[in-house]
């Protein structure tokens, strides 16, 4: 009894982990219309050391009934040690479904796409894990050598000969590749989902009208960037420069001026006339400084009654003795 609850438990187990992989694997979308075929484009530079290449793919707009592109870019991986599969559509029963990329310790299965950049089908040449560092193959991969400088160089797995850019695996004109028994391993492996920087990408990208193919006529102006694309629905843009409640207060000293100056300034021009009347106060004290010069003129003339002291003198024949000497 024991033993059969036990193999019950397992089953069940195993039957709730492959339905976890399917869920990750494949989403409901499906469309009738085969998507547009891959855009070719050079890839930027990766600008941070520990950033993997998310290639550009195209996804569906419901509403808008088109498909969009959506930009190549770089990005940091959830963890250290992981790998990323690119999403791919499949034909399947007369639709094409998309199948959504995730992150695992391996590169599954996605639909032999030739994505470019490192995505040729099968696999990623791109760069691998080495140490707890992701080094980067230059033959493959475009990086700033000024940032980063854990790169080799492996020539083997460049593929010069394909140049199928079909976007879609099966049905008719699509890529015919079924998964390898690495592939196989790889998808029966815990996954993890987009990140929430992969998904604001997607719904930036799909707010660019000028991504979608009914008017780029499947080449997209642009078709990858430096970096994830999530600033463009920003937010506190406004609150950040609405409230600049300072801007009156530096502003509301100037109601002053006017108000000093009026009471000596003709009403409407407050501004300039008071220059002249602030001057005018200056130039008038100077003639007053320079008037008083005449009146010391006056006083120089005062000694003059110095000869009234011979009278003075008189009493004690001051005037006789000089008439005497004489």
């Amino acid at each position: 009894m024991k033993k059969t609850v036990l193999s019950l438990t397992l089953l069940l187990a195993v039957s709730l982990m492959a339905i976890q992989v399917d869920a990750q694997v494949s989403v409901g979308i499906s469309v009738r219309v085969a998507p547009p075929a891959i855009p070719v484009y050079v890839q930027p530079p990766c600008p941070v050391e520990g950033y993997l290449w998310i290639p550009g793919y195209w996804a569906w707009d419901e509403d808008a009934g088109d498909y969009y592109w959506v930009p190549g870019y770089w990005s940091a991986p959830p963890s250290v040690g992981l790998y990323w599969t690119p999403g791919y559509w499949g034909w399947n029963g007369g639709v094409y479904s998309w199948h959504v990329g995730y992150w695992g310790p391996h590169v599954g299965y996605y639909g032999g796409i030739n994505y470019g950049c490192g995505y040729g089908g099968t696999g990623y040449y791109g760069g691998e894990w080495y140490g707890g560092r992701f080094r980067y193959n230059t033959a493959v991969t475009r990086v700033n050598t000024t940032v980063i400088h854990n790169t080799y160089v492996n020539r083997r797995v460049v593929n010069n000969v394909t140049v199928n850019r079909v976007s879609y695996n099966g049905g008719p004109g699509g890529v015919n590749y079924r998964p390898n028994s690495r592939e196989q391993a790889a998808m029966n492996e815990r996954h993890v989902e987009r990140t929430p920087v992969q998904m604001q990408h997607q719904q930036a990208a799909m707010r660019d009208r000028g991504g979608f193919a009914s008017l780029n006529h499947g080449r997209p102006a642009t078709p990858a960037v430096s970096r994830p694309v999530v600033n463009r629905p920003v937010v506190n843009r406004p609150v950040v420069n609405r409230p600049a409640v300072n801007r009156p207060v530096v502003n509301r000293p100037t109601d002053n001026r006017p108000v000093m100056n009026r009471p000596g300034a003709a009403p409407g021009r407050p501004v300039n006339r008071p220059q002249p009347q602030m001057n005018r106060p200056q130039a008038r004290p100077m003639p007053q400084q320079a008037r008083p010069m005449p009146q010391q003129r006056q006083q120089q003339p005062q000694p003059r009654p110095m000869p009234q002291a011979r009278p003075g003198g008189q009493p004690h024949g001051g005037g006789e003795r000089e008439h005497h000497h004489r």
